[in-house]
């Protein structure tokens, strides 16, 4: 029999999966700290770089979630965004009460976006108010997500170099 291979990105590692051979594809990366404008309806435009790797991807559609631990957005391509649900739910027992009152909550405060014909989308009020955007905002790629910060929260963010770099030491030379 013959095998079929099926081709997703040249920069993965490989699985099997019964008579087909699968690249996965590990390649995607947001990179990059971008400043843009929302307009008075709360629309803004993905910064190209990030819609270029989005396009490479094929991802059309996009999740909206207010982040676990600062005051940011965090949006996720479709497919990572369910490979997260896919990873949670797998590390949690359905049948105990507080991990799934957990996932409940991870879950549940989500928007589905896709971007318009101009490369924009709409961050919900309740998304500017969880954030505290009013107008500038500056979107910060990290890996396979990126994450949506008011301008003020992110400059208190990044005032916070030491800290960072303490905490990197202590990480990286642990090993």
């Amino acid at each position: 029999m013959l095998k079929k291979r099926l081709f997703i990105k040249k920069w993965s590692k490989v699985g099997r999966s019964g008579d087909f051979f699968c690249i996965f594809a590990v390649g995607m990366r947001f990179l990059g700290n971008i400043e843009a404008k929302a307009d008075a309806k709360g629309r803004v435009f993905l910064p190209a770089t990030f819609r270029k790797v989005l396009q490479q991807e094929g991802s059309e559609r996009l999740v909206l979630r207010k982040d676990v631990h600062e005051k940011c957005l965090v949006l996720y391509p479709e497919w990572v965004w369910n490979e997260q649900m896919d990873n949670l739910r797998s590390r949690l027992n359905r049948w105990n009460k507080q991990q799934q009152q957990v996932f409940r909550h991870f879950v549940s405060d989500v928007e589905t976006l896709s971007l318009d014909g101009n490369g924009r989308f709409l961050i919900p009020r309740r998304f500017q108010e969880m954030a505290g955007i009013e107008q500038c905002v500056r979107f910060i790629g990290v890996g396979d997500t990126i994450e949506i910060w008011a301008e003020e929260e992110y400059s208190k963010f990044a005032e916070q170099k030491d800290n960072f770099a303490n905490i990197l030491e202590e990480m990286m030379s642990s090993e």
